[in-house]
């Protein structure tokens, strides 16, 4: 993606939402994240709570399939499907280029095991460690920046070389001080982050997908 579409992309998404201006520089920070682990063939991981759970499967669906743009798959690939016959041509033509998200928020036999036999509040943290790779992304999203099992999330993705992002608002609790970049939305309770906290991720689809599935 070009500096020039960068640039429209992030001036479209402030002149929709003039208060996300002063999270600009850290939104932008957020993509090239992104951009960079996806690059290098990374995956993405999410994790929130309540009304964040759900953010979390939002974005994980927008960037496994096609959002905007198509995403058709290599012609490599549609060849040897299409070599299947009928069934595999109709997965040539329907089956799409992903970008690798995973929410944390589900796996209820492990969550609910771990929160039993071991602690609630590190569920997150263990799944990070079981499904992070250094050069992942972790994006932990707390409209308070307090919840603890996040803030353990980010602590062990941390620990394991992935990069952290976190999605939060009212300064960002303790989230601040364990993400590399911080995207601290203006609002002063939760359903009003909340809020904001949509189109700032569908933004970061929107930009990583112009990267690698642009005209």
């Amino acid at each position: 993606m070009s500096g020039t579409t960068s640039n429209r992309l992030l001036d479209s998404l402030v002149a929709r939402h003039p208060s996300l201006a002063a999270c600009r520089d850290d939104i932008a920070a957020a993509c090239d994240a992104l951009i960079g682990a996806y690059a290098g063939g990374r995956k993405l991981l999410l994790c929130g709570n309540g009304g964040s759970a759900a953010d979390c499967e939002h974005i994980a669906g927008e960037l496994m399939k096609g959002f905007e743009r198509r995403r058709p798959l290599s012609v490599e690939v549609r060849d040897r499907l299409a070599a299947q016959g009928r069934e595999g041509e109709l997965l040539a033509e329907k089956l799409q280029q992903a970008l690798p998200a995973i929410s944390l928020c589900g796996h209820p036999s492990l969550a609910t095991a771990f929160a039993n036999d071991v602690d609630a509040t590190l569920v997150f943290a263990q799944l990070v460690a079981a499904l992070g790779s250094a050069g992942d992304v972790l994006l932990a999203i707390s409209t308070s920046g307090s919840a603890a099992n996040v803030i353990h999330a980010a602590r062990a993705a941390r620990a394991l070389g992935l990069g952290t992002i976190g999605l939060s608002g009212r300064g960002g609790g303790g989230l601040a001080d364990v993400c590399d970049v911080l995207i601290d939305v203006p609002g002063e309770s939760t359903a009003e982050i909340q809020e904001l906290h949509v189109p700032v991720y569908h933004h970061l689809c929107r930009a990583v997908e112009a990267q690698f599935f642009g005209d």
